[in-house]
């Protein structure tokens, strides 16, 4: 009798996702669908005049039905879902998840929306195909945390092909096998390296918009047929072994209860515009500056940190003290506090040719230091300390034991609806129509997908 072959972690998974009945999905995860398709809208806004997104568009070629959000032009499906992604990520003000850390709004919703307007697909299909898609980058952030980074590598960007292949072929509703395949083929699509460290170009940028049109373009291609390696996540050549350098993850993290537990609903929401290790961090620097205490009163400022956010927030510290561009101080401790400080906020005009050029602000980042906690319990939780002594030698202290938007404190659908609204304003985008399309993102579950009112 020939022995039963054990399901590989793509099939269990696969299996999982093709038995979610969407008419069942929970109310909070519903709502999380609701706040991260606004959110994503908005940031797309906010980005469509920038250098990056015009650079981004003029370098596709393909033509189809597909909404640019912000623009009049359209594209085929994964042109659409490339500028789409790159929009939604340029500012580092998209959502988050916690225990990851990953982005994985800017990768799911581009290419599933891409999907739905290719093929027809209702909002249900979408709904459906956001929730998997989400969960599906959240959990694979689980299963070897913090290692992806370590080795140089982009977790969004990897993990964001494999989800937007799967939120994708939930929305198509392919069955096991066909996702099992686009699994497969998503592994070999994956990539994205973080050298854009080192001098704050535009790579990181292209990483969610290039995962979601690959996802996406893995999925048409399993739906055809064409097959993947089955042992695509814990294979001898798989996925974490190639971008983790272990095959040892923990995969019940990513297959165990999907599909009945969501750990999408506690996806975060940035209040600011910049790396999310640095946020609590920010609001360490707000508080202290409320006390009335003048920036030329610091003698120094250190920073309690975990040691796994110091080869991208922390150094080389006289890099980080000094960022060349406003996308380098997005992943700068040192810029960061000090713009907090400063300006009382981190929002998108915090980084801008004139904030980083700012003598003031350069001159209190160049105080800035850090010392690594070995008790910072990073990326269980984002939690910030600071340490300010002032000239006269006296020692202030602020905390921040969470990060503000995330599992510990949410931000309101209300808040959310605020931000979208400034970012659009941001982006040029005028009041009346930027409220037809916060009407639109609140009914996009509720019947056809039709995306006009985001064309410019």
């Amino acid at each position: 009798m020939a022995q039963q072959q054990t399901a590989t972690v793509a099939e269990t998974l696969a299996t999982a996702i093709a038995g979610i009945d969407a008419a069942r999905l929970p109310a909070a995860l519903r709502a999380m669908a609701d706040n991260l398709v606004l959110d994503v809208f908005g940031l797309c806004l906010a980005g469509r005049g920038t250098d990056y997104v015009r650079a981004a568009l003029a370098g596709i070629d393909g033509e189809g039905r597909c909404t640019v959000i912000g623009h009049a032009r359209r594209c085929d499906s994964a042109g659409a879902a490339l500028i789409n992604g790159v929009a939604t990520h340029g500012e580092d003000f998209d959502d988050t998840f916690e225990g990851g850390p990953v982005h994985a709004g800017a990768v799911v919703v581009p290419a599933v929306l891409a999907a739905a307007e290719r093929f027809d697909l209702d909002g249900k299909a979408v709904l459906l195909g956001i929730a998997v898609g989400v969960e599906t980058t959240c959990r694979l952030s689980l299963v070897a945390p913090r290692l992806i980074h370590k080795a140089g590598f982009h977790p969004t960007s990897v993990f964001g092909t494999l989800a937007a292949a799967a939120a994708v072929g939930a929305a198509l509703r392919l069955d096991a096998r066909q996702l099992v395949d686009a699994f497969g083929i998503a592994g070999s699509m994956a990539s994205g390296i973080i050298e854009y460290l080192a001098d704050g170009s535009w790579t990181k940028r292209l990483h969610p918009g290039w995962a979601a049109q690959a996802g996406l373009r893995a999925a048409l291609l399993a739906r055809q047929g064409f097959q993947g390696p089955r042992t695509v996540f814990e294979g001898t050549h798989g996925l974490f072994n190639g971008f983790a350098h272990t095959r040892a993850g923990d995969y019940a993290k990513l297959t165990g209860g999907f599909g009945r537990e969501w750990v999408a609903e506690t996806l975060a929401f940035k209040p600011f515009a910049c790396g999310t290790m640095t946020h609590p961090y920010i609001d360490c620097a707000i508080r202290l500056a409320a006390r009335g205490i003048a920036a030329e009163a610091i003698e120094s400022i250190v920073c309690e940190v975990a040691e796994g956010t110091v080869h991208r927030l922390w150094e080389p510290l006289a890099l980080k003290q000094a960022p060349p561009n406003p996308y380098a101080g997005k992943f700068s401790g040192p810029f960061c506090v000090a713009v907090g400080f400063v300006a009382g906020d981190a929002g998108l005009a915090a980084f801008t040719d004139e904030t980083v050029a700012d003598p003031r602000i350069r001159a209190l980042a160049a105080k800035v230091r850090f010392v690594v906690d070995p008790a910072n319990p990073y990326p269980d939780n984002y939690t910030g300390h600071l340490r300010a002594t002032l000239r006269d030698g006296s020692v202030v202290e602020e905390r921040q034991p969470h990060l503000r938007g995330g599992a510990h404190e949410q931000l309101s659908p209300a808040a959310i609806e605020a931000k979208f609204l400034a970012n659009a304003a941001f982006g040029g985008w005028p009041a009346e129509r930027a409220a037809a399309v916060r009407d639109l993102a609140r009914r996009i579950f509720d019947g056809p997908i039709d995306l006009t009112a985001l064309r410019g």
